[in-house]
């Protein structure tokens, strides 16, 4: 059978006090609806209708794909209502899932698993005990343990709020019973809302069997509608992907001061010290060691490897056994190579950076090619931008540039040159030749210092 999803999302939000509709909020840098779509993408539904509301322009542009296609609740009269405005776009022989944008981790497996249990007379409803199921609909169950209804929180009894089932909202449904049921919910509840969950009841009166399956941890049911509840979903998702790490034998010095945002692939002995932040597709190597409060984006760590403290690298490649930091940064199409050093407060941009060459101190090397066994010394500049385009900065190997140099682009500086520091070179460097661009001392005897004058 066809796999087709509805995803609810046209909520404001108003608690999130944010200029921005609830389902773009981020978890771990991505969109909490964003978090949804990959779910679905992993098990290939033919079609996910996406239902929107308030800022359905934000939404739309923000999600859109292949296979998405979008309605609109211009009212929002509850979830049986929003589901209704995508009935019109199902194939009744197929399996609908329903699931929400404000409920990002909703795994895989638990979706197959509720899939799973869908028969035409059978509908899968996913359901988990809470210690504290405040706020949530309560799962009704008959003598013999079957489902016979959902009741909302607001409308529970006492007794009935005492039950620790609760209702995660995720369906999974036959296209053609989804069809009969939805139209026949009534809005006769305090908050005078058409409520999804109404077509179990219904669906009992119809003959129709409820199996419930559970997720594997109650954090992939975890709702937001608030800051609050962001950042504590936040906590308790960077806490699962540390423990995963740490399953595979990355060193993690505290799991709780930790966050990936994106996809993270590690070798072993891998070191993983606090306050570190990976984000977009990051690949680490062997016996790599990341020193506290770096940020590591859309980068490959080769083996050997070693951030210090305080660094920054993006989009760049670093080779084996080369050293970074502390207060470096690399920025796009930064390439270090192999046994290379960048020191601290030293800005790689586009650049390569050659076999063993060193970069350590307090410079900014942009657009260029360096050799092997290049010393750039403190203070060094290269001028790759003339205020309408970039030019490329060629060092060979063996070269050493003195510090407080500037180099001013295009230029060439070529094997085995020596820059004298505090030099302005402006033209090629030939082969072992000493490259000297500064105006000759002068010393004035005699000479003093103008005097203060006094404040009358």
């Amino acid at each position: 059978m066809k796999t087709e999803a509805i995803v609810l999302a046209a909520g404001q939000g108003r608690r999130m006090y944010s200029s921005m509709p609830k389902v773009l909020q981020k978890l771990a840098g991505t969109s909490l609806i964003t978090h949804v779509i990959q779910s679905l993408q992993t098990i290939s539904v033919s079609k996910t209708i996406v239902v929107t509301g308030h800022m359905a322009d934000e939404v739309k542009h923000h999600i859109a794909g292949k296979n998405i296609i979008f309605t609109e609740q211009a009212e929002q009269l509850g979830t049986a209502h929003a589901v209704s405005t995508a009935l019109p776009e199902l194939q009744d022989d197929s399996v609908v899932i329903i699931l929400y944008g404000d409920v990002p981790l909703v795994g895989k497996d638990t979706i197959r698993k509720l899939i799973n249990v869908v028969a035409s007379d059978t509908i899968g409803l996913l359901t988990v005990a809470l210690e504290d199921p405040a706020g949530y609909g309560r799962i009704l169950r008959d003598a013999e343990g079957a489902v016979t209804e959902i009741i909302e929180h607001k409308d529970a009894s006492q007794d009935q709020l005492k039950i620790r089932e609760i209702n995660t909202g995720v369906i999974a449904i036959m296209a053609r019973h989804l069809r009969t049921l939805v139209p026949l919910v009534d809005n006769n509840n305090r908050q005078k809302e058409f409520y999804l969950t109404d077509i179990i009841k219904l669906a009992k009166t119809k003959g129709i069997n409820i199996n419930t399956v559970s997720p594997k941890s109650p954090i992939e049911v975890q709702g937001v509608n608030d800051k609050k509840q962001l950042s504590e979903l936040e906590r308790s998702f960077q806490k699962n992907q540390a423990e995963k790490l740490l399953e595979t034998g990355v060193t993690i010095v505290d799991p709780k001061r930790f966050d990936l945002r994106g996809s993270l692939q590690t070798g072993k002995d891998c070191v993983i010290d606090i306050n570190c932040v990976f984000e977009g597709d990051v690949r680490i190597g062997n016996g790599v060691h990341i020193e506290p409060n770096c940020i590591i984006k859309d980068s490959c760590l080769e083996d050997g490897v070693r951030i210090k403290a305080n660094s920054i690298i993006e989009d760049s490649e670093i080779s084996t056994n080369a050293i970074i930091g502390p207060f470096a940064r690399l920025r796009s199409g930064s390439k270090i190579m192999a046994k290379a050093k960048v020191g601290n407060f030293v800005e790689i941009k586009n650049s390569q950076i050659g076999l063993n060459s060193k970069v350590n101190h307090l410079a900014y090397v942009g657009d260029s090619l360096l050799g092997s066994e290049v010393n750039i010394g403190a203070g060094t500049i290269t001028c790759n931008y003339d205020g309408a385009d970039k030019h490329q900065t060629v060092i060979d190997s063996n070269v050493f540039i003195g510090s407080n140099s500037t180099l001013v682009a295009p230029v060439h500086i070529r094997d085995g040159a020596f820059i004298g520091a505090g030099s302005t070179i402006t033209s090629e460097v030939p082969v072992d030749s000493l490259g000297i661009g500064r105006a000759r001392q002068k010393n004035i005897t005699g000479w003093k210092k103008p005097n203060k004058k006094s404040d009358r």
